[in-house]
């Protein structure tokens, strides 16, 4: 159980990250490779980081040092995602290199005595050998997330929306009950029953920083430190179930016209929910009744172009990263002397 303990002060400071976290990136597609859960949902993902990592030689690196510095398991070392990572990947792995070594050395300790770990991470403390970690895991990076990185930040996108709608319309605690079926507010803490550890963070006034995962599965993760600046790494997927369109949906194929393909008013509907709409938002964007407009979002829905959130009775629409292919496709292909 993770239960993170709030005051006003907290309430108040609590934030949602602009983009994805490389690093934790690397540290949840890591844990895709280690365990068949949720895999349906990688699928593509999956097949394609194996040949990419074979084919650039990777294959041996990450088996030998970023799984046992990685595991999927109650425990890493918090200095492989430093908050710097925020400002981008240079930015995480220049912490990385920063780290003072007693620190190092501690929390490489701390996975030992967690498992078993190969002799060569007991250099980690060196800055040499952390030279040699921050070269892999920047040519990991670059193998298999970056290919991603636009649904990523499409993903992000319409998650700040959602979020932004329920900030507005109930303030923070609204936004921290919306985080998803394994994370609950019950005032003043923020609870996730399915944690592997008894875990308790007491904020004391510093705030929380929300970072939305891509790579992330189900339950959410937090510094094993809770000295450390307080962040919450929680699943941008947390509504996917098995047969539905899941993260890494096959790409839409582009399109000169939304409306030859899937008519006007639809068209009109899933435009609309670029910046998040409710029914009759995008009811009257299509100049439609809010009952057609129900009947187009669940079209919508089915096909995996959109997703829908209620909260009490009102249903806010926002696009897939599979819709938002589909969309900026459309504006590029549309656009004069371009492609």
């Amino acid at each position: 159980m993770l239960r993170i303990h709030f005051s006003a002060e907290d309430l108040a400071r609590t934030r949602v990250a602009a983009a994805c976290h490389p690093l934790w990136e690397i540290a949840a597609s890591l844990h895709r490779l280690q365990t068949p859960a949720g895999r349906w949902a990688y699928a593509h993902w999956y097949r394609t980081a194996r040949e990419r990592l074979r084919a650039a030689g990777l294959e041996g690196a990450v088996r030998q040092v970023l799984l046992p510095l990685f595991p999927r398991a109650p425990y890493w070392p918090d200095f492989l995602t430093p908050l710097a990572g925020v400002d981008g990947l240079e930015a995480g792995l220049a912490e990385i290199l920063a780290t003072p070594a007693d620190r190092v050395a501690a929390e490489i300790a701390l996975l030992t005595r967690a498992g078993r770990t190969p002799a060569r991470l007991g250099r980690l403390p060196e800055k040499e050998a952390r030279a040699e970690l921050v070269g892999i895991l920047r040519a990991y990076h670059r193998t298999v997330i970056e290919p991603h990185e636009e649904w990523m930040r499409e993903c992000v996108h319409a998650e700040r929306i959602r979020l932004a709608r329920h900030l507005l319309d109930g303030g923070a605690e609204r936004l921290l009950e919306g985080l998803g079926p394994a994370i609950r507010w019950r005032h003043p803490r923020l609870e996730a029953g399915t944690y592997p550890t008894e875990h308790d963070i007491r904020l004391e006034g510093r705030g929380l920083l929300l970072i939305p995962s891509y790579f992330c599965w189900k339950g959410p993760v937090s510094l094993a430190d809770p000295a450390l600046p307080p962040v919450l790494v929680y699943s941008l997927h947390p509504h996917e179930s098995p047969g539905g369109p899941g993260p890494h949906a096959a790409e839409a194929a582009g399109s000169p016209s939304l409306a030859a393909l899937l008519g006007r008013a639809r068209a009109a509907i899933l435009r609309a929910t670029a910046a998040g709409a409710t029914t009759t938002e995008a009811a009257r964007r299509a100049g439609v009744t809010p009952a057609t407009a129900s009947h187009h979002t669940t079209a919508l829905r089915d096909a995996g172009l959109i997703t829908s959130h209620r909260h009490a009775n009102t249903v806010v629409h926002t696009l897939t990263p599979l819709g938002a292919t589909m969309l900026s496709r459309n504006l590029r292909d549309a656009a004069p002397g371009i492609g």
